[in-house]
């Protein structure tokens, strides 16, 4: 008799569970790039404008 092969196909659930996790890791590293840019330079978030209006009042 033949060895049979095993099947190498993802089953449906395990692939979209694995496409939602890769996206929640995708999305976890932007807000972790952004928030360490914003941690290194806070003040290039706050519009110009703002400090405009401070300082006429």
């Amino acid at each position: 008799m033949e060895n049979p092969t095993p099947e190498t196909f993802v089953d449906v659930d395990q692939s979209i569970c694995l496409g939602f996790l890769s996206l929640m890791c995708f999305f976890l590293m932007l807000m972790m790039v952004r928030c360490a840019k914003l941690i290194v330079d806070p003040y290039s978030a706050i519009p110009t404008s703002t400090w405009e209006e401070e300082q006429l009042d």
